[in-house]
């Protein structure tokens, strides 16, 4: 997350910093050198590990890098359904859904999503919850 940025302060400090260049330099494509990696393998690892499934009983959703986590929220105790459009994901149509339970472990998010498939889903947990008896208030 922080490897991105580098390379772009440490381009600007060798621009306006003449006498550190040589070290300006080497510390560009150092740090160049991760930030590039992450990005080639993140979409990849992202897309194979997160997964996320709703159903007419529950919600599933699967997340994690290293440590992988298997989620799974049975409608009868979610509390409420939130989407929420940051400025990046306005610019490119994406949407996050947050389901809130009273689980210790807190709330299951969907990150990064279609903003229709986003609505869709939401309208479709806040009926599916409604109808469905159970002990969540």
């Amino acid at each position: 997350m922080f490897a991105l940025p580098l390379p772009i302060v440490f381009g600007v400090l060798y621009l306006f910093i003449p006498p550190a260049r040589l070290f300006f330099g080497w510390a560009f494509v150092i740090s160049l050198v991760p930030g590039l990696a992450y990005m080639a393998v993140m979409p990849v690892w992202r897309y194979r590990v997160h997964r996320w499934e709703t159903t007419d009983e529950a919600v599933y959703a699967a997340s994690g890098w290293l440590w992988q986590q298997w989620r799974v929220v049975p409608l009868s105790r979610i509390q409420t359904v939130d989407t929420l459009r940051g400025p990046l994901q306005q610019l490119f149509g994406l949407s996050g859904i947050t389901v809130t339970t009273a689980s210790y472990s807190g709330a299951v998010k969907i990150k990064g999503i279609d903003h229709r498939t986003a609505r869709e889903v939401v309208e479709h947990l806040t009926k599916s919850t409604q109808a469905t008896p159970g002990d969540a208030t």
